[in-house]
C-alpha cells in the first residue's frame, strides 16, 4: 500500500505536466480503495473554461470510473488547496478524504467557505507543500 507522499507526488507529476502546457500548475490524482482512479491537471486555458481545474476533472473522472456520483471511498490528492467552487463540488461529492499541499492564501476555501465541504470528509494539509510551493511560484515567476 501507498502513503500519502507518493500519492502526491503522481499529483505533482501532473501539475508538472499542466505547466508545461501552459496551465497553472495544479494537479490531483483521485484514489479508491488504493488505486488510481482519475490523473488531472488543470485544463482551463486549453478548454477555455474558468471551472476546468484539476479537482473538477478528478470528480467527473472518478464518478465515470466508479459508476456513480458519490466519492465516499475516495481520497483526493492535490497540490493546491481547492477553491470554493471545487470544495464545494468535493462537498456535494461526498468526497472521504482530501488531502492538499500548500494553501492558497489568496483564494482557498478555507478563506471564504470553510464548512463547504461534507461533515465527514477527512482533510490533511501539508503533504509535500514546500514542492507544491515552488511549482506555483516558479511558474508564476516565469510569466510576470
Amino acid at each position: 500500500m501507498f502513503d500519502d507522499d507518493y500519492y502526491m507526488k503522481q499529483a505533482l507529476a501532473e501539475a508538472r505536466l499542466a505547466a508545461d502546457s501552459g496551465e497553472v500548475p495544479v494537479g490531483a490524482v483521485m484514489v479508491c480503495r488504493n488505486r488510481i482512479i482519475a490523473r488531472t491537471h488543470n485544463l482551463t486555458e486549453t478548454l477555455t473554461d474558468v471551472t476546468a481545474h484539476a479537482e473538477m476533472q478528478a470528480i467527473t473522472a472518478a464518478a465515470n470510473a466508479l459508476g456513480g456520483k458519490y466519492l465516499s471511498d475516495c481520497t483526493l490528492y492535490v497540490t493546491v488547496e481547492p477553491c470554493p467552487m471545487c470544495a464545494g463540488a468535493l462537498g456535494w461529492a461526498q468526497l472521504g478524504r482530501l488531502v492538499y499541499g500548500t494553501e492558497d492564501e489568496k483564494r482557498g476555501y478555507h478563506l471564504f467557505a470553510p464548512a463547504v465541504l461534507h461533515p465527514k470528509t477527512v482533510v490533511v494539509s501539508g503533504v509535500l507543500a514546500d514542492e507544491a510551493r515552488a511549482l506555483m511560484q516558479d511558474f508564476f515567476r516565469r510569466r510576470r
